[in-house]
C-alpha cells in the first residue's frame, strides 16, 4: 500500500459526488460506488467484437435516473489474464493459457452527437474506482459538473472497470471488520503495542488475500491493466486512443502510451501521478502535500470565521479533536464510536475540494458538542462505506494494484523511524502517510512494476496540475510530463484533488486539444476563478 492515493472527489450534489481513488489505511475513494451489475451477457472472446446492449439500470442504480438525451450501453469483453509482455513475476496465467478476465464497459451516446470523433475513454483513478460509475457522472454535463456538451456532442463516452474492480472479476478478500478496524485505528499509533497491534492488522489482512487468490495477484498490476486498455479500444472502433485519465488514472494512460505510442490520438492527464517516485518518495510527498493543503484550509478559515465555526485556530481544533478521539470518543447514537481514525479521514476527505473546507468546520465543531454525524458523513463517503456497514471492494483491488506495481519494500523498522521523523515534518499527515506503507510491506505475492520511460512516437500529451493538490501534488505534474517527453504542462492555480472542468480556462484549453488537437501554449497557467 503507499499513498492516499487519488480519489478525485469532485462534490456535485445532484449526483452525490464523484471521486477515486483509495488505499486501505491511507486512501480516497467514490462517495457513490454502485455494487455489481449482473446480467451484463457474456463477455466477447479476446480480439472479437462485444456485443452491446441497452443499461438504463445502471444510472438508475447510481443517481436514480440517467441524463436526459443519453443512451446508455453495456458490454463485456474478456482479455488474457497476463498479457505476457512484462510478465507478472512468479504468476501462473501466462500468454496462451486461455485463462481471462472479464472486463465490463459502458458507453454513453448523446441523442445530439454530430460529426463523431470517436470515442472517450475515461479512469477516474484509485486504483479501484469504477470507470462504468465515472463515465456516467460525467454523461449529466456541465450543469453538475460533467462533461461540457462539446465534448458529449463529438464523442462516445467509454467508460470501463480495470481488471480486479467493481464489475470486472472483482478481487474481494478484505472483510468489512478489517475495513472498520483500519479505517477507525489511530492514525499516528505512538506506543510499541498499538503500532505493534497495526502491523498484525495489515499481515492478517496480507495474509487473507494471499489464502484466496494466491499467485494470481500480481496480475492485477498497472501495465496488465494498460493493455486491458488496448483491447477496451479496440473494442469501441477506434483506430487511436482518446482518453481522459483522472489521478491514478494518470499513471494508467502514461504507461500505456508507452507500451502503444503509435496508437495514442489524444490523452488528457489530470491529477498526475509521477511514476518514477518509489514507496517512500511518493508517501512523502502527499504527506507535503495534504499538509500544505489544510494549511490553505486553516488560513481560509481564519479569513472566514462567520462560516468557520473552529476559527481562529482550526489546526489547533481539529489536532485537538483527533486527540480526543484517542482516548474518549464520541458516541453516535447506533453505538458507533468516532475514534481517532475515522476523525482524522473525515479531514482526509474535505480536503479532495475547496467546497469541502465548510462541512469540515462544521463536523468538528459538532463533535466538540458531542455529535460525531458530520464525521462520519465525510469520512463513510471518502471510505465508500454504506449505512449498513458494508464496503465495495475498492479497497481490495487498490491494495492489489498498488502491491502488484510496487518493487520498493521498507522494513517494519524503517517505517517506524519514518513515522517518527514525519511527525516533525508534517504533523497531521506524515505519520499516517508513514504507517500506511505497512499494507504493501505485508502484502503477499510477486511484483509487476509498470515501466517509466518516454513515450516515443507518441503526439503531445495534456498534464494538468493543480497547485493545490493534496493527493498528487503538484510537483508531480511536471515529472510525469517530463518523464514521457511528449507531455504539455496545463496549470490550475485552485484548490483540490484534478482540474477538469472546473473552471473556463481549463475547459477551453482541454476541449480544443480533445476535438481539435490543438495544445496548450507552453505554460499555461489557469486561475482559480
Amino acid at each position: 500500500m503507499t499513498r492516499f492515493s487519488d480519489r478525485i472527489r469532485r462534490v456535485r450534489p445532484a449526483l452525490a459526488g464523484i471521486a477515486a481513488a483509495v488505499l486501505l489505511t491511507a486512501g480516497c475513494t467514490l462517495p457513490v460506488i454502485a455494487p455489481r451489475v449482473e446480467g451484463q451477457g457474456e463477455a466477447a472472446p479476446p480480439g472479437t467484437a462485444p456485443t452491446w446492449r441497452d443499461c438504463p439500470e445502471v444510472p438508475d442504480e447510481l443517481v436514480g435516473r440517467g441524463a436526459q438525451g443519453m443512451r446508455y450501453e453495456c458490454a463485456r469483453i474478456a482479455v488474457p489474464r497476463n498479457w505476457g509482455a512484462g510478465a507478472a513475476t512468479g504468476a501462473t496465467a501466462g500468454p496462451g493459457t486461455g485463462e481471462t478476465f472479464e472486463i465490463a464497459l459502458i458507453r454513453i451516446r448523446s441523442q445530439k452527437q454530430h460529426d463523431r470523433i470517436g470515442s472517450l475513454v475515461v479512469n477516474p483513478g484509485g486504483p479501484g474506482a469504477s470507470g462504468v460509475d465515472t463515465a456516467v457522472y460525467l454523461s449529466f454535463g456541465a450543469g453538475f459538473g460533467g462533461l461540457p456538451a462539446s465534448v458529449t456532442d463529438r464523442f462516445d463516452i467509454v467508460g470501463f472497470d480495470p481488471r480486479g474492480v467493481a464489475r470486472s472479476s472483482p478481487v474481494k478478500c478484505i472483510s468489512d471488520t478489517d475495513l472498520d478496524a483500519s479505517f477507525g485505528y489511530d492514525p499516528d499509533p505512538r506506543s510499541q503495542a498499538s503500532f505493534d497491534g497495526f502491523v498484525d492488522l495489515n499481515k492478517r489482512i496480507g495474509q487473507r488475500c494471499g489464502d484466496k487468490y494466491g499467485d494470481q495477484l500480481p496480475l492485477y498490476g498497472t501495465e496488465q491493466a494498460a493493455r486491458d486498455m488496448d483491447a477496451v479500444r479496440a473494442a469501441v472502433g477506434d483506430e487511436k486512443l482518446t482518453y481522459l485519465g483522472y489521478s491514478y488514472g494518470t499513471l494508467l494512460g502514461a504507461t500505456y502510451a508507452q507500451l502503444y505510442p503509435q496508437r495514442v490520438r489524444a490523452l488528457v492527464l489530470d491529477g498526475a501521478v509521477d511514476p518514477q517516485q518509489k514507496l517512500i518518495a511518493g508517501s512523502e510527498s502527499q504527506a507535503k502535500g495534504f499538509e500544505r493543503a489544510f494549511d490553505n484550509f486553516a488560513r481560509w478559515c481564519g479569513a472566514n470565521a462567520g462560516r468557520c465555526p473552529i476559527a481562529p485556530d482550526a489546526r489547533g481544533a481539529v489536532t485537538d479533536a483527533i486527540a480526543k478521539a484517542n482516548t474518549s470518543p464520541v458516541r453516535a447514537r447506533d453505538g458507533r464510536e468516532a475514534t481517532a481514525g475515522w476523525v482524522f479521514y473525515a479531514v482526509i476527505s474535505s480536503l479532495y475540494t475547496e467546497s469541502g473546507w465548510q462541512e469540515l468546520a462544521r463536523a468538528i465543531d459538532s463533535l466538540q458538542g458531542g455529535d460525531p454525524t458530520g464525521v462520519f458523513k465525510l469520512a463513510d463517503a471518502y471510505a465508500g462505506r454504506e449505512e449498513n456497514g458494508r464496503y465495495s471492494n475498492l479497497f481490495d483491488a487498490n491494495m492489489a494494484v498498488n502491491c502488484a506495481d510496487e518493487t520498493e519494500k521498507p522494513t517494519v523498522a524503517q517505517i517506524r523511524a519514518l513515522q517518527s521523523q514525519w511527525r516533525d515534518r508534517y504533523p497531521l499527515f506524515g505519520p499516517a502517510l508513514a504507517v500506511g506503507m505497512l499494507g504493501c510491506v505485508q502484502w503477499p505475492g510477486g511484483r509487476d512494476p509498470y515501466p517509466t520511460g518516454k513515450a516515443v512516437g507518441a503526439p503531445p500529451i495534456v498534464v494538468v496540475g493543480t497547485t493545490g493538490d493534496p493527493a498528487t501534488p503538484y510537483e508531480q505534474t511536471a515529472a510525469l510530463a517530463s518523464m514521457l517527453g511528449v507531455g504539455r504542462v496545463l496549470t490550475w492555480e485552485g484548490e483540490g484533488h484534478t482540474a477538469y472542468p472546473q473552471t473556463t480556462c481549463v475547459t477551453r484549453a482541454v476541449d480544443a486539444y480533445l476535438i481539435s488537437l490543438t495544445v496548450p501554449p507552453e505554460g499555461l497557467r489557469c486561475p482559480a476563478r
